[in-house]
């Protein structure tokens, strides 16, 4: 594993509040009013901190509390930008940063998968693969802001991908899997899947908001983009899911009994709401 990888969490103390500022949202379930992209949120202080941060879900911001930046924010606050604050400088700067910060977090995004892709023995023969694309994917994350700015996303991404599939056929490979069971980009909400087995399943893309799946077996299932918001996980076993973040496990409902991934935390209001 190359070491000069960056941290792919995000360290808000170091960051200039990016994803409060940069980001656009609408008024929804998870956010209680519209932003543009490049204005400040109400709720962002002038240290970059949010003014209501211990009461997001109470107060209608839910969205805010799944965000993950991967640590994309405190990378452009700290390097790409060296530190200078989008408040203090020129406007043109602070549109530069705004312009940068989704370019890069798609990146980190992308450096995620393929670290945690480099940490199965089951695709070791795919590693010098993945270790060529990990390292192009840094170069590009490594960039000066004008070049970032300039820098199409979704064609890195769509070669990657092929990549990453792979990958996934290979690791899923004798986990249970059956003939017939590639849910890619499956409407799947408000399904009703309670213990069902879905072991070695490609749920790539899935839409799964507000599915049932309580109990449900998902060891080895690839959800790489899956959409798992208000999805039901109690009592599921997410053991040796393939590219399952954070963010997606924040974004969905769970209880003691659900089983994820050692690299991932359980989310607090999941002991709070059960």
């Amino acid at each position: 594993m190359p070491d000069h990888i960056p941290v792919l969490s995000a360290d808000c103390a170091n960051c200039f509040g990016l994803c409060c500022a940069a980001l656009p949202f609408a008024a929804s379930a998870d956010f209680a009013h519209d932003k543009p992209a490049g204005k400040p949120c109400v709720n962002l202080r002038d240290d970059h901190r949010c003014g209501i941060h211990t009461e997001l879900r109470a107060k209608g911001y839910a969205g805010c509390t799944v965000y993950d930046c991967f640590g994309a924010g405190q990378r452009v606050s700290q390097v790409t930008f060296g530190g200078q604050d989008w408040r203090t400088g020129p406007e043109a700067r602070a549109r530069l940063m705004f312009d940068v910060f989704p370019v890069v977090r798609r990146l980190h995004e992308l450096l995620r998968y393929l670290t945690e892709a480099l940490e199965l023995d089951t695709v070791r023969p795919l590693h010098p693969e993945l270790r060529t694309a990990l390292e192009h994917t840094e170069r590009l994350a490594a960039q000066g802001p004008e070049e970032l700015a300039a820098l199409d996303p979704a064609a890195h991404w769509h070669e990657v991908a092929e990549l990453l599939l792979r990958v996934s056929e290979s690791a899923r490979r004798g986990v249970g899997r059956k003939k017939g069971r590639d849910r890619r980009g499956a409407d799947l909400a408000g399904a009703r899947m309670t213990g069902a087995d879905l072991r070695g399943v490609s749920l790539r893309g899935a839409g799964l908001i507000a599915a049932d799946l309580t109990g449900a077996d998902l060891r080895g299932a690839d959800l790489i983009g899956a959409d798992l918001r208000g999805a039901d996980l109690t009592g599921a076993d997410l053991t040796g899911a393939l590219f399952v973040t954070q963010p997606q496990v924040d974004a969905a409902r769970g209880g003691p009994g659900t089983r994820l991934p050692g690299s991932l935390v359980r989310p607090a209001h999941w002991t709070a709401s059960r």
